[in-house]
């Protein structure tokens, strides 16, 4: 069995791989997300999971990056890159960025639908 030593570990990049993710690309942004995280050296400040389904199909593909609480919609694979960076240097890529964890509840951006609740 497997275990990480993640004693540097700032960031954990959960990657959509829900039904409509992988529609759009899912795959193709975990591989290149991890490539990028490679490439930069950065396997201990960044650890990757992918999940199923976050329930924000309209914004596929969906990161999101804790303990920060910032949740990207419409990411690319041409988008690792410039995550990663971001990711290195303290930030987020702010183009996708569409709801962040504040105090006690998320806050959506400017550019996010609302969505529907849970509980009908």
């Amino acid at each position: 069995m497997t275990m990480w030593d993640f004693s540097q570990t700032k960031h954990h990049v959960l990657l959509c791989n829900g039904g409509s993710c992988m529609q759009k690309g899912g795959e193709e942004v975990t591989q290149a997300i991890r490539a990028e995280i490679n490439k930069a050296g950065a396997d201990d400040m960044i650890h990757t999971t992918r999940t199923r389904c976050n329930g924000r199909c309209e914004e596929a593909c969906v990161v999101i990056v804790y303990p920060s609480g910032v949740w990207l919609s419409g990411v690319r694979p041409t988008d690792a890159g410039e995550i990663v960076t971001s990711l290195q240097n303290g930030g987020f890529l702010e183009r996708l960025v569409s709801h962040v964890y504040q105090s006690d509840h998320f806050i959506r951006s400017e550019h996010t639908k609302k969505g529907m609740r849970k509980l009908k």
